[in-house]
């Protein structure tokens, strides 16, 4: 066996990293992970940029502890919404438009076109 002291296997991380197609998820599914609110900030977020500009960490300044943001994308992605890569040390994304609008016509449109939730002044 050759030895290639530049080549890295895959981590861990990388090899539990796995994407839903999007025709595999029921509604349900998709209506549950786009109605938390900050899944939906992400989802906007990631539609406002290039695919793969964006890394999970540059979303550090939502209120959520760095867990519970891994969460949100693990779920994110496994309804099909979002695909992830890693590069280096950092986890890019992109929003998986195509592929959802194709099974879920319209939901992604709702919530990209949800304004930001302003609090009342008092």
């Amino acid at each position: 066996m050759e030895h290639y002291p530049n080549v890295r296997s895959p981590s861990n991380r990388t090899r539990n990293l796995s994407h839903t197609s999007p025709l595999e998820v029921s509604l349900q599914a998709a209506l549950d992970a786009v109605g938390d609110p900050i899944r939906r900030r992400i989802v906007r977020e990631l539609a406002g940029v290039p695919d793969w500009a964006r890394a999970c960490g540059t979303f550090n300044h939502l209120p959520v502890a760095k867990s519970t943001l891994s969460h949100h994308f693990a779920v994110l992605r496994n309804v099909g919404l979002l695909e992830q890569r890693d590069e280096g040390t950092r986890r890019l994304n992109r929003l998986r438009r195509e592929e959802f609008d194709g099974r879920f016509p319209g939901l992604l449109a709702l919530v990209l076109g949800e304004a930001e939730a302003v609090p009342p002044e008092a």
